[in-house]
């Protein structure tokens, strides 16, 4: 093989790796860091009880029933 299918084969590996980069950057910059889409959040979304908040609701439901049992 010549110098110029070597050049050839490392300009494709670079693009097709380049390429997956910039997808997945692009796919990952539309997530926050609770893993919901930046572009679908609800404005009204501090009117809502968040999940993390329901959870610990929930865990401390379930202690005070331990305590009650005791």
């Amino acid at each position: 093989m010549s110098f110029g299918d070597y050049l050839y084969i490392i300009a494709i590996i670079l693009f097709s790796f380049m390429t997956f980069t910039i997808i997945r950057n692009n796919f990952l910059s539309k997530f926050d860091e609770q893993e919901r889409r930046k572009d679908l959040i609800d404005e009204y979304e501090d009117d809502y009880v968040s999940d993390e908040t329901a959870k610990k609701k929930d865990k401390d439901n379930a202690d005070k029933d331990e305590d009650d049992k005791d």
